[in-house]
């Protein structure tokens, strides 16, 4: 099957964005998906889940982008024979999600796929499949040693230095397990999941808009970003469209999370370069932003703003008027401390160079969003598939190829400028009218889908319906799940000191990808 009988034989997604959706034989999905890669398209997410309550066994699903947009496949996976095609060869970003369904319902790849383990560590048994609609989460088990088997590098000279999981400091927990010669990196191995929230099992049986406060959740940073994509899945499959002036709205509090974020990066990229005084700055401006949010909208990081249906406040003429004044305080503040920041020549030092990760070695590990833009992949959501009123703002994405810390600094720098521009827009168009609706009941065995590029990238959520409106299953797919492995690859060549540095120029989610 190709790509373009794919679109013709099988329905398209309910909602603004190209998706469609179809069960597939494990020839069709390998064939797809090597046809997908071979024409510059890419695997966004992969999921499993539990359909033994109909009879069906299991079932694997793959999300692609393609030209034509989202494509969704479903894969039945026996329960006699619980193999799935490893689509690791063909996407290498895929190997961590195949372990990670490994984990959580005993489904594997076939072949040479990578069988380690990935999110169990001691806490479950390998027998264990907590995403299985037979686990019982009150169930006391017995924990075994983690034994987790890390790749030895031997050679003259090679030693290793172990990082975490605990840090020093207030961060999620992460292993870092460097192979060095002196202080050169020769390999980088990570170990994540080390909380495991069992967020994707307590979205079981929750109804939809229960479900939402969950999801703004998964990732605290990307509050807006997953609640949208939630509300995209939730009113798909509910036929609901939320007023106008809500989805305007929502594009709002979308752009005004990457400011801050942006800003927040900055000021640490900044400081790790021993410039204190620009991660004093950048976080004073980050600090007004937030405070005019928690004032405006009722919580600093805009959390439970978006909900099915539409969005929980509604700014008047005086709020939107503050928005706009702060706008020109940033803008203000950004442009002066850019040209500190590139006149700076032992910042502009540590930034050239470190960390790079070359546009091809991006497009063959699928480095994706802000990452992946400075590294020469063109992928924004924003813009390729826009939903309202992103349709009506022709969004300029920020793209270098250059792949370096310098690179995603500069990234960072002229989103913001256009996330600026884009909010301007926003606070001159935006409609009048109400700002949420009801939401509809949602039929069994439906699948909604929701796509927003996200501060970091392109977020997925995944939404399928059981009964009585509630959730048969949820799948929130965070992009860095694609981009920590290229982490790996980007420290390679460089000096142990300056791995917090490239690590901060990726700020990637240690929540998002321990679920």
């Amino acid at each position: 099957m190709k790509l373009e009988e794919f679109t013709i034989k099988f329905p398209r997604l309910p909602g603004a964005m190209p998706a469609w959706h179809g069960t597939v034989s494990a020839e069709e999905l390998c064939a797809l998906c090597e046809e997908a890669q071979r024409g510059g398209g890419k695997l966004l997410a992969l999921w499993g889940s539990d359909e033994t309550e109909q009879n069906a066994g299991y079932a694997l699903h793959v999300a692609l982008v393609t030209a034509p947009g989202l494509l969704v496949l479903t894969l039945p996976v026996s329960c006699d024979k619980p193999v799935f095609p490893d689509l690791s060869q063909i996407f290498p970003a895929a190997d961590r999600m195949q372990r990670g369904v490994a984990d959580m319902l005993g489904l594997h790849p076939g072949g040479g796929g990578n069988h380690r383990k990935w999110l169990r560590h001691a806490a479950w048994p390998g027998n264990i499949h907590p995403l299985r609609k037979s686990f019982d989460g009150t169930t006391r088990f017995p924990t075994e040693d983690d034994n987790y088997p890390f790749v030895p590098v031997t050679g003259n000279g090679v030693h290793e230095i172990p990082v975490g999981p605990v840090h020093a400091g207030t961060i999620e927990p992460g292993h870092f397990r460097f192979s060095i010669v002196g202080e050169r990196v020769l390999r980088l191995e990570q170990r994540l999941g080390y909380t495991h929230k069992g967020i994707e099992k307590r979205f079981e049986g929750m109804v939809l808009e229960q479900g939402a406060r969950l999801a703004g959740r998964v990732s605290g940073d990307t509050t807006v970003g997953y609640a949208w994509a939630y509300a995209q899945a939730v009113e798909s499959v509910t036929h609901t469209t939320p007023p106008p002036r809500a989805l305007w709205l929502r594009a709002l509090f979308l752009e005004l999370e990457r400011v801050l974020n942006h800003l927040g990066d900055l000021g640490y990229l900044g400081n790790d370069a021993a410039l204190a005084f620009g991660f004093t700055q950048f976080w004073i401006l980050k600090e007004d932003l937030l405070r005019m949010n928690g004032e405006l909208f009722g919580h600093r990081y805009l959390m439970d703003r978006i909900v099915p249906g539409g969005v929980a406040c509604n700014p008047d003429d005086a709020g939107l008027l503050r928005i706009a004044g702060m706008l020109c305080h940033i803008e203000q503040n950004v442009a002066t401390l850019k040209g500190i920041y590139d006149d700076h020549a032992g910042v502009q030092d540590r930034f050239l160079t470190t960390g790079r990760v070359a546009p091809d070695l991006a497009a063959q590990l699928g480095l994706t969003g802000m990452a992946g833009r400075a590294s020469g992949q063109a992928w924004d959501v924003r813009e390729q598939f826009p939903c309202v009123p992103y349709d009506r703002l022709d969004v300029q994405m920020a793209t270098h190829r250059n792949g370096d810390v310098a690179a995603r600094v500069i990234v960072r720098f002229e989103e913001i400028t256009e996330s600026i521009r884009l909010i301007r827009l926003m606070l001159e168009k935006l409609p009048q009218g109400e700002v949420r609706c009801a939401v509809g009941e949602a039929a069994e065995g439906r699948l909604g889908i929701g796509w927003v590029e996200g501060w970091r990238g392109e977020i997925l959520v995944a939404l399928h319906t059981g009964k009585d409106n509630r959730i048969h299953r949820l799948h929130p797919h965070d992009p860095s799940w694609q981009n920590w492995p290229v982490l790996e690859h980007a420290i390679i060549g460089n000096i142990v000191p300056d791995f917090p540095l490239i690590n901060k120029s990726f700020n990637l989610s240690y929540s998002g990808v321990d679920l």
